[in-house]
């Protein structure tokens, strides 16, 4: 058994699915995981916090909530500053695990940059062959929706602060990337922008974990639309053309909010958005808040419903780019009927035709006529399915991406 150190900034029980169904299957092909990552609060995926060993590191110690804002801030400042303290202490951490046993591979994951100048330092010092996986890359937010904390509005320096980090953060990865022997990433757009820094950039997608989704007949008494995640913002994820086709199966009498339900399973920002957006299109009615839930009832709601939803917008200069979220895959799995609005008309559209999975809409009517499809098959048979390519499902399964990294660990170990 080989062994890889992996530095992640996030890990179950604290989001970081990723790295978790990694640490799940990579076992299966020859190699031991251990982790090294911050220490947060659990949000969800606790069913994959025992799946290796794992060390975290506090950063924001302080038992006050205002205090940790204050610490947070001060820490984000000096990054600003060149003063990466939270990498510095990480990398402390994982040397004395370098110091006291072997390993074969450093593995460094990220949304953004930290901890990347860490897994640096570690593979400069010791000579581990470095892979980089990037899940998420600035350059693909239309805004600065990267910045996961509110950025306090200091005026007239707010838009100042929050270029700087977005400079200073694309220097640091650019001026790490060539080092590592690897990259991998989540699409062809982020590849395609990676390459300029590491030619050997490959795509490992995002997926689903065949073990926890797979199709089940489950019959409903009403014809359930479904949304898991978050919104960030409306220049990334944009639901008018959910509502707009709505309205208009509405006033034609089709849809009523006695047999049809638009359930939420959101954060409060996200459903302040949402709210905000049913109530201007007048389809206020048809809205259920059901919050966050644990992700290991997750299969069970996307098998429950009529049509799960995909939210984003046209892939340009003004919006998202390169985004193939995890939902898309988890939904392909349990063969629902999928219906991505705004479409992006990029690559999550491509991967819904390829596949035979649903609608990437570009207008209301096109939203119109599918959900009234999916409605009279729900009305007859009380569930929908859809005529999934399974033979092009089997490439996003969690089990099949670790055995890509494997093949990487490998060939540089």
């Amino acid at each position: 058994m080989k062994h890889v150190l992996i530095l992640c900034d996030l890990f179950p029980p604290a989001f970081g699915p990723r790295m978790g169904y990694l640490c799940k299957y990579i076992q299966r092909y020859g190699w031991e995981p251990v982790v090294v990552t911050e220490n947060m609060p659990a949000c969800n995926f606790r069913f994959l916090e025992h799946v290796c060993e794992i060390h975290k590191v506090d950063f924001y110690t302080a038992k006050h909530p205002l205090l940790q804002k204050v610490k947070w801030l001060a820490i984000f400042l000096l990054s600003l500053l060149g003063l990466d303290y939270k990498d510095w202490k990480i990398s402390r951490r994982a040397e004395r695990l370098i110091q006291t046993r072997h390993f074969d591979a450093l593995l460094c994951s990220t949304y953004r940059t930290f901890p990347l100048p860490a897994a640096g330092k570690l593979t400069r010092k010791y000579g581990l062959p470095l892979i980089i996986d990037l899940r998420d890359i600035i350059e693909q937010y239309s805004g600065y929706e990267f910045i996961t904390r509110k950025v306090p509005t200091i005026p007239g320096l707010r838009s100042l602060i929050i270029a700087a980090f977005r400079k200073r953060s694309l220097r640091t990865r650019n001026h790490i990337l060539p080092q590592a022997a690897c990259v991998t990433t989540v699409s062809d757009w982020h590849v395609n922008i990676l390459r300029t820094y590491n030619p050997d950039t490959r795509l490992i997608y995002n997926g689903f974990d065949p073990e926890i989704f797979y199709p089940e007949t489950i019959p409903t008494d009403c014809f359930i639309v479904t949304y898991t995640g978050r919104l960030i913002s409306k220049a990334m994820r944009d639901p008018s053309l959910l509502f707009e086709g709505l309205r208009k199966l509405a006033s034609d009498g089709t849809l009523t909010p006695k047999n049809c339900r638009v359930n939420w399973y959101v954060d409060s920002e996200s459903w302040e958005i949402i709210s905000s957006e049913a109530m201007r299109y007048g389809v206020s009615s048809f809205m259920e808040m059901k919050g966050y839930v644990e992700s290991s009832t997750i299969p069970k709601v996307l098998n429950q419903s009529s049509v799960l939803l995909l939210l984003t917008n046209k892939a340009d200069t003004q919006g998202p780019k390169g985004i193939m979220t995890t939902k898309l895959f988890e939904s392909l799995a349990v063969e629902k009927p999928i219906l991505c609005v705004r479409s992006d008309e990029s690559y999550l559209a491509e991967t819904i035709q390829e596949l035979n999975a649903g609608l990437a809409a570009t207008n209301a009517d096109e939203v119109y006529d599918f959900l009234l499809h999916y409605y009279k098959e729900w009305k007859e048979k009380g569930y929908t399915t859809v005529d999934i390519r399974r033979d092009k499902l089997a490439r996003f399964s969690r089990a099949e991406q670790a055995r890509q990294f494997a093949r990487i660990f490998e060939q540089y170990s």
